[in-house]
């Protein structure tokens, strides 16, 4: 099994820190087949520990990029301890574009804490996916571990706000037009911006 750990992605560079996600979404890319994107296989024979992320850097340049992206075929703040030693590790590295975390925005019930303060400083960037507009819908394309996942993830977006400087939503557009209105509903109410991206098969 293979340990892509970085992967690009166009102009930004993809980080693949871990497998693990306490969600089983019905349109999550995981179910297409091992990559993205053209990458390598993204399934990980472990997570990756601090040596290993090093390392991998150091094959890239990352002045090459826009932007370095912790997402991969796992959610990133399973592993938040390692997201937040590589963020601050790529910071000093020469060259380095902003940062963004691509996530489900479920770290604080992942950790049983608040955790977004743990970004500052280090994420320039979190997209969350809403993926729906109403608990119900969501609960349903997501298939979280928790019962109250929706309203928590909320609340983790809310916290991010104080604590990193671009916040966003973002829903796939294989979802209803209904479920993308209430999402931006959802999106007006908490005052952050929502993207709805194209879906990649």
């Amino acid at each position: 099994m293979a340990m892509t750990i970085l992967y690009p992605v166009g102009s930004h560079l993809y980080v693949n820190l871990t497998n693990q996600c306490p969600c089983a979404c019905t349109f999550c890319i995981r179910q297409n087949g091992d990559g993205a994107y053209g990458s390598d296989s993204l399934w990980l024979e472990h997570d990756p520990d601090f040596n290993e992320i090093k390392a991998a850097f150091a094959a890239w340049n990352l002045a090459d990029f826009t932007e370095l992206v912790f997402c991969g075929y796992g959610e990133p703040t399973e592993a938040l301890e390692m997201l937040t030693a590589a963020a601050a590790y790529a910071k000093t590295l020469s060259g380095c574009p902003p940062i963004r975390l691509n996530t489900n925005g479920l770290s604080d019930l992942i950790h049983g804490k608040k955790t977004a303060r743990l970004l500052h400083g280090l994420v320039d960037t979190v997209s969350i996916s809403l993926n729906a507009g109403t608990e119900k819908e969501y609960m349903a394309v997501t298939r979280p571990k928790w019962d109250n996942a929706f309203q928590a993830m909320q609340e983790f977006a809310v916290d991010c706000k104080q604590y990193v400087e671009h916040v966003m939503f973002t829903v796939v557009d294989v979802i209803p037009q209904n479920e993308i209105a209430a999402a931006q509903e959802v999106s007006d109410r908490l005052g952050i911006p929502l993207r709805v991206r194209k879906y990649d098969s």
